[in-house]
């Protein structure tokens, strides 16, 4: 086949962890990235093209350099680079296709994309109480990415479900779960069998973080070791920040490719990148278990690839929380037969803030390269599964040429948006729900709820028994009354 000397290819993959019990010890989270982007120059036997980069794109993490893109730069040798920094709330997809869409135009013909954290430092630096000497940035990345709308508005951090996104997912699993006809039980045996089957495949991954598997009971049941956040999640249905792991892909097109003698089985292809921005915070979504952005993004990377979910060698749904995974799958046709994760997914490999999807793709790559026809899938997940990514990749070039298609002007033509009453009274309906837990128990129930005139409204309760009864009974569909902010059952509702 034929291939246009501006076809963007993956040529470097840098992947990189590191397990330093002593904090003082182990590099920070630059010295990671920078490594990692080394890495690639190494893995793509081409290290001269480092130093001609064009783009050195960093998505934001729980570090404090302003820089990194430069940072990054300077370290493999880089001197005209750009740097790019996207905020969290912005889809480490569009990073990506940002990069990779750039070299098919023709605007550059080199780009990294890097991301790292050292959040396993933090937290043995906290343990032992010693001060960490990080690096200080204090110019301004060239291009910083921030995201167009407010993703927690006040009225939801108030209720109780603050800025961690645990709460917000939860709500959404037991919106999913009763729209889907699940009891409780059900749904929390099937979370706990994926994830534990999640944790088998981890603990074989060179590039996971976990090396033990854990039994499904352990991972559903409230425990010392694994508390409960959010009802139905436990600390193990969470992604896993405090690792510390980087990962950085280098992108170049066909033509600088075979010009620098990179050799072709270290070629992979973006074939079809899709992405969906339409930001809606979650107590105005229409129905809360449905991710209109998800089916349409989902559904029109494979009608471009002209292939059915089915046909994928490697797939790796995000997974922050559970939910994430089910509405994309449920959403884009991707059946449940089908490996969810090859990574062994993020509470068990590893979640580097902000930076998994890279991590994954890099994994991706070294599945795929030298396979003939292999292909792969990576989705992406951002601002409280407000933006959806689904790439595809592969060893050979798509005949269609790579394609990056935008599908946000359709979502916001179709997604409906409910105006919301913050500090409604009178009677409402729960559409979702959750219990917070704070110190290991269980804090505030918090629900979102449909209102007599289809409008919508979030309360939250502190009373011992009807928390119970949020963890014992459907609560979906039962009818509240609502006075200051705080809820009660209607009578002849739940009880413990």
């Amino acid at each position: 086949m034929s291939i246009d000397p501006n076809t963007p290819v993956l040529v470097g993959v840098g992947l990189v962890q590191q397990k330093e019990e002593d904090p003082l010890r182990a590099k920070e989270p630059i010295a990671l990235m920078i490594e990692a982007a080394q890495a690639t120059g190494v893995d793509a036997g081409a290290s001269d093209l480092l130093r001609e980069l064009d783009n050195i794109y960093v998505p934001v993490g729980r570090w404090r350099y302003r820089n990194p893109g430069k940072l990054i730069g300077d370290g493999v040798g880089a001197k005209n680079v750009k740097s790019i920094s996207a905020l969290p709330g912005v889809s480490q997809q569009t990073i990506i296709s940002d990069a990779c869409t750039s070299i098919a135009k023709g605007e550059i013909s080199k780009a990294m994309v890097v991301g790292g954290e050292a959040g396993y430092r933090l937290l043995r630096a906290q343990i032992a109480g010693v001060e960490l000497q990080d690096v200080v940035s204090t110019e301004l990345a060239d291009v910083v990415l921030k995201p167009h709308d407010e993703m927690q508005p006040t009225y939801e951090k108030d209720s109780g479900l603050g800025q961690m996104p645990v709460g917000y997912y939860a709500i959404i699993d037991n919106a999913f779960r009763h729209a889907h006809g699940m009891s409780i039980d059900e749904r929390r045996d099937q979370m706990a069998a994926l994830y534990s089957g999640f944790s088998e495949i981890a603990a074989i991954n060179s590039q996971g973080w976990n090396d033990a598997p854990y039994t499904a009971d352990f991972i559903r049941e409230h425990s010392a070791k694994n508390s409960m956040l959010a009802f139905p999640y436990t600390k193990l249905h969470n992604s896993s920040w405090n690792i510390d792991q980087a990962s950085a892909l280098l992108f170049c097109s066909a033509g600088e490719a075979e010009r620098l003698g990179v050799p072709r089985d270290k070629w992979v292809f973006p074939q079809v990148f899709t992405e969906a921005n339409h930001m809606i915070n979650l107590t105005a979504r229409d129905a809360l278990h449905r991710c209109p952005g998800a089916e349409l993004a989902g559904r029109a990377a494979f009608k471009a690839a002209d292939m059915k979910p089915e046909e994928l060698d490697f797939l790796e749904l995000y997974t922050c929380f559970p939910i994430a995974q089910d509405v994309y799958a449920a959403e884009s046709g991707i059946p449940r037969e089908l490996d969810w994760s090859f990574t062994g997914a993020m509470p068990f490999a590893g979640g580097p803030f902000n930076s998994f999807v890279l991590h994954a793709t890099g994994q991706l790559a070294e599945h795929i390269r030298g396979k003939a026809g292999s292909r792969g899938m990576v989705t992406t997940v951002s601002g409280v599964l407000t933006k959806q990514g689904f790439a595809i990749w592969g060893a050979e070039p798509s005949p269609n040429g790579y394609q990056f298609i935008d599908v946000t002007p359709e979502v916001e033509k179709t997604a409906k948006r409910r105006e919301v009453v913050p500090g409604y009274e009178g009677d409402a309906k729960v559409a979702g729900y959750t219990v917070m837990y704070e110190r290991k128990e269980p804090k505030r129930g918090i629900v979102i709820v449909d209102l007599p005139d289809n409008k919508r409204s979030i309360a939250f309760t502190e009373d011992n028994e009807a928390i119970a009864a949020m963890e014992a009974e459907e609560i979906c569909g039962q009818h509240v009354e609502l006075r200051d902010g705080r809820f009660r059952f209607a009578q002849g509702g739940p009880k413990a």
